[in-house]
């Protein structure tokens, strides 16, 4: 410690490079750091954008899901021939995650690129699964009309691109109807 310390105070340029050596360390650090807030903005974005999207099927759900024509809260269920058939509408989720994100579709992918054509994320493999509240089930919060959905995303690492592979995780969502009477 001495030793450092003499260093630092030693006006002959002895200390030039370690100061070199810990200005590149912060850096690396810093340029660590930076990355992974990256990469945890892009997952945030896409898991609200995705949100917004399940929501959005889930109100494309409304009319059907507390029917007028029936007493109490149930799923979504139509009056068809004296009884009642199930009636669910999955909307087009990719299609609202694409318009709220400016995604293109590519071989199976849906991107985002930057100006330059750099891959900045993709996503893939969309999962939506509804699960129907029972005929007139009432205000259970267990038996509500629900939506759950699935997604994996890939976001290229740009800090030592050739020793880290990307980023991909699985993205998870979930919305549902909550009567208010």
């Amino acid at each position: 410690m001495k030793k450092i310390k003499r260093l630092l105070t030693d006006k002959c340029g002895s200390s030039f490079p370690l100061i070199v050596a810990v200005t590149l360390a912060l850096t690396l650090i810093f340029s660590g750091i930076s990355e992974y807030f990256r990469l945890m903005i892009i997952a945030q974005g896409v898991r609200d954008a995705m949100q917004d999207a399940v929501i959005s099927a889930v109100n494309d759900n409304y009319d059907d899901v507390y029917h007028s024509v029936r007493e109490g809260y149930s799923g979504a269920y139509q009056p068809m021939a004296g009884d009642f058939e199930e009636s669910l509408d999955y909307g087009d989720i990719y299609e609202q995650i694409d318009s709220i994100l400016g995604l293109s579709s590519r071989g199976g992918y849906h991107e985002k690129r930057t100006s330059g054509g750099k891959l900045e994320f993709k996503i893939w493999n969309l999962e939506v699964d509804m699960y129907n509240a029972p005929f007139a089930s009432g205000d259970r919060s267990a038996e509500r009309f629900k939506v759950d959905s699935t997604i994996m995303l890939e976001v290229p690492v740009s800090f030592g691109t050739k020793l880290l592979p990307p980023m991909q995780i699985r993205i998870k969502t979930s919305a549902g109807y909550t009567p208010k009477f």
